[in-house]
């Protein structure tokens, strides 16, 4: 007979860890408060408008391929994607433009002659970032780095002999800066602190292997947008026998003061020797863990950056405009500073635009675009945010009204707002903190929530909040690791 795990929550860490225990051979039961799976990945319908709820990039698909692949089916069975010829159009107030080609040759050419800067210096800035993420990510991204044996391997040793060049004790800002002197293609780099919710001023400067995901991988779109990935790694679960239940709640892991025994819902209580929880682990020792140690300092950690969304139905299309687009903030230390420090929003933030119905139209009326508009804001701490809101919609509508030569309220046909305060509520993510704990100091990896517990033997963590770290490719990959550290079934 099957042993049984428990995975608690069906985010895509959730969804995906599930899949790999069920390939080994365990019984999986996933648990959700929701009535849907997918945590912050669905999406929503407003007035003939389709809208993406959370993640909007896809990078790295092979890693939802791996999944279809362990159980040998083609993936495009499922769902389809296709690679970005453009990865991002920037803009800025000055009237410079600029869009991100996918091939590098052409990206470097472009960036060269826009920023006046020299090919060979972005070629160099590239190639580092390459050598970067090829000595760290076998290491940082695909295994504990609370394992003892993760530090007994070639790649780590490879790793610690290269510790100058990986730029471990300077800045983001200070890596990019040392590279270029154009202050907006600096901008450019800078921003790629924002895929983990850091500040680009304080995170290490390796966090410039980032651009790999983009530059490297390359950015897709998956057919339905990015909710499509939720429903086909759900489908897939339900054919292999994962069973599900929604709309309950776990209110407890139990235990028997040294291992998992199950959990307590607020329905019932169920057995299980293994349980895995993908839910923020903040809120799991508050709530799931009230009985268990605390890993105190992890828990202190600064959180990672939230955001303010505004969903725009925009009765009217933008040539200039592709799937994303980055309008920059005029003075982004600033930016940064009012978000990590003064814990508010800035009057000129940098705005992110993503418009799925560039690729598909009819997630939008005729002649009609669906506008995902956000803003990186602070967490949750109790602020005035229908304030905070109302300043920043007239912020934002500057903004992007001054760079696309027109007034864009008239425009929005409908509107829906996520907070901090929403997101906190409705994904359970202490503060909003899209990525759990920020990359704001050095030892920021080896701080985050290791993918098993210390004091409670077969209990598991996984998703943005543990490691390695937030955004769908690192979720699947906390997937991966917490399926490695588990044995087959016997």
């Amino acid at each position: 007979m099957s042993q049984k795990v428990i995975v608690i929550g069906s985010g895509i860490a959730g969804l995906s860890a599930a899949l790999r225990l069920r390939k080994k051979g365990y019984d999986v039961t996933v648990f959700e408060s929701n009535a849907y799976p997918g945590g912050k990945l669905h999406a929503f319908e407003s007035r003939g408008y389709q809208f993406d709820y959370g993640p909007s990039l896809f990078t790295m698909p092979h890693l939802v391929d791996e999944l279809f692949d362990l159980y040998e089916l083609d993936s495009e069975q499922y769902f389809h994607y296709q690679q970005k010829d453009t990865i991002c159009n920037y803009f800025w107030d000055d009237g410079t433009q600029f869009t991100v080609d996918a091939d590098e040759q052409q990206f470097v050419a472009k960036a060269a002659t826009t920023f006046t800067e020299p090919e060979a210096h972005i070629e160099k800035y590239l190639k580092n970032s390459r050598t970067k993420y090829d000595r760290t990510a076998s290491i940082f991204l695909e295994k504990s780095l609370h394992k003892f044996n993760t530090y007994l391997s070639k790649e780590t040793l490879k790793a610690l002999f290269s510790l100058r060049k990986l730029d471990l004790l300077g800045s983001l800002n200070g890596v990019n800066e040392s590279y270029f002197s154009n202050p907006k293609l600096v901008q450019l780099f800078n921003r790629y602190a924002t895929y983990n919710g850091s500040n680009p001023y304080h995170t290490p400067g390796i966090m410039s292997l980032i651009p790999q995901l983009e530059m490297r991988f390359g950015t897709f779109y998956p057919t339905g947008g990015m909710h499509s990935i939720t429903k086909s790694l759900h489908q897939l679960a339900v054919e292999q026998g994962i069973s599900f239940h929604f709309n309950e709640r776990v209110e407890e892991v139990l235990t028997d003061g040294k291992k998992t025994t199950g959990i307590r819902t607020e329905k019932d209580q169920y057995e299980a020797q293994t349980v895995v929880c993908n839910m923020d682990v903040f809120s799991a020792y508050q709530t799931l863990l009230k009985k268990e140690k605390k890993p105190n300092k992890i828990l202190a950690q600064e959180r990672s950056s939230s955001a303010l969304i505004f969903y725009w139905g925009i009765k009217k299309t933008f040539n200039e405009l592709d799937l994303h687009n980055i309008f920059f903030s005029n003075d982004y230390p600033k930016e940064f500073d009012f978000i990590f420090n003064k814990r508010s929003l800035f009057d000129d933030p940098t705005v992110y635009l993503n418009i799925t119905s560039k690729e598909e139209p009819s997630q939008a009326p005729d002649g009609c675009e669906n506008w995902f508009v956000m803003i990186n804001a602070p967490g949750n701490d109790g602020q005035d945010w229908e304030s905070l809101k109302a300043q920043s919609k007239i912020s934002i509508l500057k903004k992007l009204s001054m760079n696309l030569g027109e007034a864009i309220e008239p425009l929005i046909e409908t509107e829906t707002v996520l907070d901090p305060v929403r997101i906190e509520t409705e994904t359970l993510s202490h503060q909003g903190s899209l990525y759990g704990t920020s990359s704001n100091s050095k030892l920021a990896a080896f701080l985050r929530h290791p993918n098993f517990s210390s004091t409670v033997e077969n209990l598991y963590f996984c998703g943005g909040s543990a490691h390695p770290g937030g955004g769908i490719p690192l979720c699947l990959l906390s997937a991966k690791i917490v399926s490695d550290l588990i044995p087959n079934s016997k």
